[in-house]
């Protein structure tokens, strides 16, 4: 059975897999799987021309303490870029999402993954998060109908929205 994300505020069938490393395993000799994967950095950086030779669309993996100006000439080569949360209280991920959507201008889906709950989707999706996988015990069906109106409007700038309220307000 395929999972389901949240992919633009919709629940659908996730088209893709992630490869993983198993122990003992190394970016340079990992065997590529066929289809839509989405690849961690190292196996991106060792096995780039591989990866590019398949002919299929490209997905990256980016853990909390990889950078986004080590691959900022490769942005146009990925379809999806899904960045990791490793713990619920772990923001990093806020920051990489910013700076890939501001900075870099990167306009595939960016995806939130591993410990992503309701709680956070509203601020994810603020700072340009436009695809969730939802831990597995959460409910999308309540994430999609809670997660993304926690607040009514955002005071601040932020991807989503550049203009902040006030000067909405008084336009």
């Amino acid at each position: 059975m395929m999972a389901r994300i949240i992919k633009n505020g919709d629940i659908v069938q996730d088209e893709w897999t992630t490869l993983q490393l198993a122990e003992g395993e190394t970016p340079e000799a990992v065997a590529l799987p066929a289809g839509r994967v989405i690849f961690p950095l190292p196996v991106w950086q060792a096995r780039k021309a591989d990866i590019l030779a398949r002919g299929e669309s490209v997905g990256l993996l980016l853990e909390s303490n990889e950078r986004v100006e080590e691959l900022a000439a490769d942005l146009g080569q990925f379809t999806v870029i899904a960045v990791n949360f490793p713990k619920f209280v772990h923001g990093q991920g806020f920051s990489t999402a910013s700076l890939l959507r501001q900075r870099y201008g990167y306009q595939g889906e960016l995806r939130a993954v591993g410990d992503v709950v309701h709680d956070t989707l509203f601020y994810m999706k603020r700072v340009g998060f436009d695809a969730f996988a939802l831990k597995e015990d959460k409910s999308a069906e309540y994430a999609v109908d809670k997660g993304f109106s926690v607040f009514s409007e955002g005071y601040q700038a932020s991807t989503d929205r550049p203009v902040p309220y006030f000067r909405r307000r008084s336009a």
